[in-house]
């Protein structure tokens, strides 16, 4: 919709809506305080990560918001530990976003509520950092990603990988071809232990957990309904209804690191193997996967995880000058080019390591985007491809065939 504002000035929705905003951000002032309900109290730490910015980023940690009343309680406790001043206990999601005082939600909740909430966060007016993989499934991957640019709100999306030191300096050589053309990108992330064993965090493993604790129907959310469990509400992601597993989960980061450093959108086809080799406990997710992606830019990119032996970790891009080791993907890792593999002329001579920047805090670059209006580090446009590449990995490893992504038709197909 074009709206004519003054002659030969044409607007479209999007800039008035940002430029309300903006009028919005001018009349409270830049420097005032940004209130925000953490929603999810679980183990990610994203509630530290709110604790740990709230002077520098001059927020308030003014509610916080789980379903289960042992979590709310302990949030709750800690930022009053942490700030000295306690924040609102809220039940239900709902009763924060009709606050017209919260100015902004963080989500942390399981995987399968992540659209949900955040359409929702969006049609409340609120500003939004949610959790990763975006979306278990295109039909909900397609609906968030047009509320939000339907909407003037800022969402950033928790793949931190692109806030650290060296991500910038990576994409930066990678991108200016100095480790020449890109022909692989690989991950191997191993550990012994799932990681969905550990009942969502050490201080609640123990715990007895009652259905009268908590809120069941609202953590099924869209999925069946079913009697109540502790083990599938604390180990969610451990079962496929509420995370579909590695190949989605850990992947996600590694997946959207590939896309910043290469400029990359999405894969053109997918193949993906995985199954449950040595943790044959009630979880329904696999302990293994293989994945493969072909992209239009030319070159593949491998993803593995297997959980029964750490050994053989690697994060690693190939050029045809040399190859750039990310050491593990690791925050405080030393990444490092070299012409390591290559037979051309043109080779890198001498290791050197990536330069690195001041580090990005994920949480306060969110917040300054909050404030400033412009897009954070991982915008929804980051979030579509990494969802897009997750749902891909895991529909080949369901239906067993080769997945192919029509943009055209935002549509996937066997191919």
């Amino acid at each position: 919709m074009m709206i004519a504002m003054e002659p030969g000035i044409l607007f479209n929705r999007r800039t008035l809506l940002a430029s309300a905003a903006l009028s919005q951000l001018a009349i409270r002032g830049a420097n005032d305080k940004i209130r925000v309900a953490n929603v999810g109290c679980g183990r990610r730490g994203l509630l530290k990560e709110l604790m740990q910015i709230k002077d520098d980023a001059n927020i308030e940690v003014a509610a916080v918001c789980d379903i289960w009343r042992q979590r709310r309680e302990k949030a709750a406790a800690d930022v009053k530990e942490f700030t000295g001043k306690a924040p609102d206990q809220v039940a239900e999601f709902a009763k924060v976003l009709a606050r017209k005082d919260i100015d902004a939600v963080v989500i942390g909740t399981p995987d399968h509520l992540h659209c949900t909430m955040l359409i929702e966060a969006i049609k409340a007016g609120k500003d939004v950092y949610v959790e990763k993989p975006l979306a278990m499934n295109m039909k909900e991957l397609i609906a968030a990603y047009d509320a939000v640019k339907k909407s003037d709100r800022v969402v950033q999306v928790g793949t931190q990988m692109r806030s650290y030191p060296q991500s910038a300096g990576a994409r930066q050589i990678i991108t200016s071809g100095g480790i020449g053309k890109i022909l692989k990108v690989e991950q191997v992330r191993n550990g012994y232990k799932p990681y969905w064993m550990s009942y969502g965090s050490k201080e609640f493993a123990d715990m007895e957990l009652t259905e009268a604790d908590t809120d069941w129907k609202a953590f099924l959310g869209p999925r069946k309904n079913r009697p109540f469990d502790a083990d599938q509400y604390r180990g969610w992601f451990g079962y496929r209804d509420f995370s579909s597993g590695p190949h989605t989960n850990l992947m996600a980061h590694f997946i959207d690191m590939v896309h910043f450093a290469t400029d990359a959108k999405f894969p053109k086809r997918a193949v993906a193997l995985g199954g449950t080799y040595l943790w044959k406990e009630k979880f329904d997710a696999p302990d293994s996967v293989e994945v493969a992606f072909d992209y239009a830019e030319g070159f593949i990119v491998r993803y593995t995880s297997m959980f029964g032996n750490s050994a053989g970790n690697l994060a690693k891009w190939y050029g045809t000058r040399g190859t750039l080791d990310a050491k593990n993907l690791g925050a405080k890792a030393h990444w490092t080019i070299s012409g390591e593999g290559s037979g051309e002329p043109d080779k890198l001579k001498a290791e050197s390591q990536v330069p690195e920047n001041e580090p990005v805090h994920h949480m306060k670059n969110w917040i300054d985007s909050v404030r400033s209006r412009k897009d954070p580090i991982a915008p929804i446009d980051a979030a579509y491809g990494h969802s897009v590449a997750c749902i891909m990995a895991e529909e080949s490893m369901v239906t067993g065939k080769r997945l192919v992504y029509d943009h055209s038709k935002r549509a996937l197909h066997a191919g």
